[in-house]
């Protein structure tokens, strides 16, 4: 295992997050922020307690999946597609570097952008409302696994992506609005039977549910279910990154 690549490629990547810090972390805080003052005020003044939970603290787990997954998307795919764009990919791909390396740079690079950005949501959060953790390891268990899973997601869309239409259609037309639907701001407890059914087929509810029991046990959906579902997208994931590599797809040609 070559480390020096990988940590060649790791650090170059975080040192993009530092050239944009006003769009890489000023701007989600003061999404979050606003998110908190409109919700926490509009609807919260109408619905007090969810669950036993204040209103306020039972979307912050929503709030942090929403950017989570919007940023390790978006940095994942980034990452790999740039270099495509410019071309400078090929020498990557020259060097004596494995693809295993070029991957773990990647999306370690961006898993980590979005663990810091959602950490720093949860900091955010802790100003407007009382939050507490329930199960700690198992908060950092979803938390990690949603980072490195998606951050490989968006590495799929990034070497898929031919445009940079293409690039944004995932992570701006598809994923905000299954985060939305999939529990961030209520229960699909509160929702008509036939609806609650249709939201068990929304693959970002299983993330919300797991990741809000880990903070105060309450759930939509048995939180080992909810780990099997990003245990088994992540290897989703894998397995599609392992035949991009071995087939060259939109890589060598």
């Amino acid at each position: 295992m070559n480390f020096e690549a990988i940590k060649s490629i790791y650090l170059f990547e975080m040192a993009r997050t530092r050239r944009t810090l006003l769009q890489s972390v000023v701007s989600p805080v003061i999404s979050t922020s606003l998110y908190f003052i409109v919700f926490g005020t509009a609807i919260g003044s109408r619905i007090q307690e969810v669950g036993g939970v204040s209103y306020g603290a039972f979307i912050t787990p929503g709030l942090i999946m929403l950017t989570l997954l919007t940023q390790c998307i978006g940095n994942g795919s980034f990452g790999i597609y740039f270099p495509k764009f410019t071309g400078t990919v090929y020498e990557i791909l020259s060097a004596p570097v494995a693809m295993t390396e070029i991957l773990a740079g990647y999306v370690g690079a961006a898993a980590t952008k979005g663990l810091m950005i959602g950490t720093i949501i949860l900091i955010t959060a802790s100003f407007f409302v009382d939050i507490t953790i329930a199960h700690p390891f198992m908060m950092i268990l979803f938390f990690v696994l949603t980072a490195v899973s998606f951050s490989l997601f968006g590495f799929i869309i990034g070497i898929w992506a031919t445009n940079f239409e293409q690039l944004n259609l995932i992570p701006m037309l598809v994923v905000p609005p299954l985060t939305f639907l999939g529990g961030s701001f209520y229960s699909i407890d509160m929702l008509p039977p036939f609806w609650q059914t249709v939201s068990h087929f929304n693959p970002v509810l299983y993330l919300i549910s797991g990741f809000r029991w880990s903070f105060y046990e309450i759930a939509d959906v048995n939180p080992v279910i909810s780990l099997a579902m990003i245990t088994l997208f992540l290897g989703l994931c894998l397995g599609v990154v392992a035949w991009m590599f071995k087939t060259g797809y939109r890589l060598r040609n």
